[in-house]
Parts: C-alpha cells; structure tokens; sequence
C-alpha cells in the first residue's frame, strides 16, 4: 500500500516534470501577464516559477509607463534572457522578442501584401517614420496620400492603415505605403458612388485642386467639377475668392457621365438664388447703380445686385452711334442704368443709359403705368402728337 502511494506520488513529480515547459536561454515563448508594477512586470510562462520582465527589457523608451505598454491577462511574446539569476528569478525581455518575432511578421505582411496600422512617431527628410514594434518604418511622402500632402507634421501622432512595399530583412529596411491602400478603397468606393449618384442630390466632398475654370471636389472617391458659374450666385473671377484646396464643403450633383467619368457639381444652393426674390426689390423702370462685369460685341453686362446681371444692348448704351462697346464703357465701370425689361421667370433683365438721364426721369414721372402693361413710345408721346397732321 505504501509502495503504492510512493509510486503514485513519483508518477505525479514525473506527470508535473513534463507538463512544464523546459526553458534555455535564448527562447522566445508566449506569457500571460499576470501583474503589472512600476518598475517590472510579472509573466505566467508556464514554468514552474513565474518570468520577470524588467522596465527597461519592455520598450527602448527608458521613461515609458509599463501600464501603458502591458495589461494583466494580455498574451505576449517574451525573450528567454536567464533561466535563474541571481535571485532564482527567470529573466525576461519583451522588446527582445517583439524585435525577433516582428520581422517575421513583417515578412508575412510584405509576402501577403496584407494592410496593417501604424503611428507616425517622427517627420525627416522626405517623409515620416512609423515604429511597429520597435523597427523603424519610412513612409515616402509620396506614398501617404493619394493626395499631394504639403504639411507633413500633420501626420504626426496619425494612425494610418498601410501596405508593405519595400522589405528587407538583412538591411532592416522596411518601406510602407498608405497610398495603395487609399488608391485600393477609392475603387471600391467609386463603384459604389456611380450606382448611387442622382441628379440634385446634396453630398459632402473636399476641395482636392484650383483651376482657372474652377475647382475640383472629392465627393469620396470620385472627382467632380464645380464651374466658376456655379461656385457663387455672384460673378466670381478665380476659384480662390470662394474656396480653397482642402476645405471640406457640401455640394450638388448637377449632372454626370460615367462612360466619360464627369460629374458637374455646384456649391450654389437654389434656395439662395437672388432671383427668387428679385421682384421685391427692382422693377421696370427702378433707376439703379450698377458695375459692369463682362463686355460683348452686342452690348455689355452689369451686375445691379450680387447675382443679379443685366444686359445693357449695345443700343441702350447712348444716344449717340456707337459700333464698339469699349468706346464708352471698360470693366469695372460704375453706371447709372435704368430697369426697362424685367422677367424673373427667363432671368432676363434689359437695361438702358441712355434712358437713365435727369431729363427722361422726370419726363416718365408723368405717366402713370406699371410693369404689366404694354408701353409704347407712341404712348409715351401721345400728348405731343395731339393735333399733328401726317
């Protein structure tokens, strides 16, 4: 019976023998840890005594909080430093192993060309600089946005879901790309912006680049065009008084062709639309004040209101007989004109010069009709042909 129990508790020495890990120095093994201090960390290795992993084996940053690195229950990956030091502990080193195992997995990532995320730590010459697990990654300029990227420091502290494109193992190069990875959802999302893209409908966008003939809006994957037109109700010259590259802006789908990838957009909202109101505050016959903004060979245009334009004919502009517009009037010029045409239906505004002298204000004055009725110059002048024989 005692031989019995003697060779039942020498099977369970043996049974607890095997089932602990043998340890060598050296060895990369997996832990649980299971406390947390200010100066160490203790790891469940499956060994019959519990790993101790120093601060400064945690991470290269001598001043980093351990808390901030590791949490208690977390599984990590810990290098084998002694088996039994001088204090019958097992010494261990976690960035050790991080450096070990994280090229291995940098190799898987670069041979799958599988995404992983990154922190920009630092901004150098041409670039930024990502660790990942204690190796230094360089992400080109080039390569961090679809987008040319002016301010570099705006990376700083971003994280950034990237593609291996360059690796070697040997000289510890390690070369990353956000761009492919921005290039590859773009299409997935361009695809899905073309099937759900409907004319009038309002969507949010970025100011991606300035032309002469207007700027051009990411509506998330997909690039349209905002026409000087349609920047502004009032006339706009260049696309920077309105906007700027980089501004996040709501815009409406005018129109689009997906065989041509062309999508018109416009900032203009129609309920804004001065026309909408323009008869609340002009009518035929208003004696207005108003800068001329375009010439034509049949006249020129001028603007009486922000988004309001007129057209003064060629034949409005004097008395006098004139066959070029620039005889009399240039860009810029200020100009007292009088309303003769009005109908907010069409957009149409007609406007006269010569019709806006003293003289012909206070000879209109006697007569009393308004912009509904059809006025003639025989009308007008009825009173002084009284009486003349033709």
């Amino acid at each position: 019976m005692e031989n019995n129990k003697e060779m039942t508790m020498a099977e369970m020495i043996e049974d607890i023998d095997k089932s602990m890990r043998k340890l060598n120095k050296g060895d990369i093994i997996k832990g649980k840890v299971i406390k947390v201090n200010e100066n160490d960390v203790l790891v469940n290795i499956g060994y019959m005594l519990d790993g101790i992993i120093p601060k400064e084996e945690l991470s290269d940053d001598a001043n980093i909080n351990p808390r901030d690195i590791v949490s208690v229950d977390d599984e990590i990956d810990v290098y084998v430093l002694e088996v039994d030091d001088d204090e019958g502990n097992v010494r261990l080193s976690k960035k050790l192993a991080d450096q070990i195992v994280v090229w291995d997995e940098l190799e898987e990532y670069f041979k799958s060309g599988s995404p992983l995320e990154v922190t920009v730590k630092e901004v150098v010459k041409g670039g930024v600089v990502a660790n990942i697990k204690g190796v230094r990654a360089f992400i080109p300029a080039s390569q961090l946005s679809v987008h040319y990227v002016e301010d570099l420091n705006r990376y700083l502290g971003k994280a950034l879901k990237v593609k291996l494109i360059d690796f070697d193992r040997k000289s510890r190069r390690v070369v990353l790309s956000a761009k492919e990875i921005e290039q590859a959802e773009r299409e997935i999302r361009k695809k899905e912006i073309w099937k759900s893209l409907k004319r009038g409908e309002k969507r949010k966008g970025v100011v991606t680049r300035l032309v002469k003939f207007g700027a051009f809006v990411d509506i998330g994957g997909v690039e349209g065009l905002i026409h000087l037109s349609d920047l502004s109700w009032k006339r706009v010259m260049d696309p920077s008084e309105v906007v700027s590259v980089g501004d996040e802006v709501e815009v409406y789908v005018l129109n689009f062709d997906e065989k041509k990838e062309r999508i018109s957009l416009s900032l203009k909202d129609k309920a804004e639309d001065p026309w909408n109101n323009i008869m609340d505050n002009f009518k035929v016959n208003d004696l207005v004040e108003g800068k001329v903004v375009r010439l034509a060979p049949f006249g020129a245009f001028v603007e009486i209101a922000p988004g309001i334009e007129g057209l003064l004919h060629i034949s409005e502009i004097s008395d006098k007989r004139i066959s070029k517009v620039s005889e009399v009037l240039s860009e810029g010029d200020k100009v007292k004109v009088r309303i003769i045409e009005l109908k907010p239906d069409n957009k149409k505004l007609s406007l006269s010069m010569k019709e806006a002298h003293e003289d012909y204000s206070e000879e209109i004055k006697k007569y009393n009709f308004t912009q509904d009725e059809d006025v003639t110059i025989g009308d007008l002048l009825k009173d002084q042909l009284k009486g003349l024989k033709f």
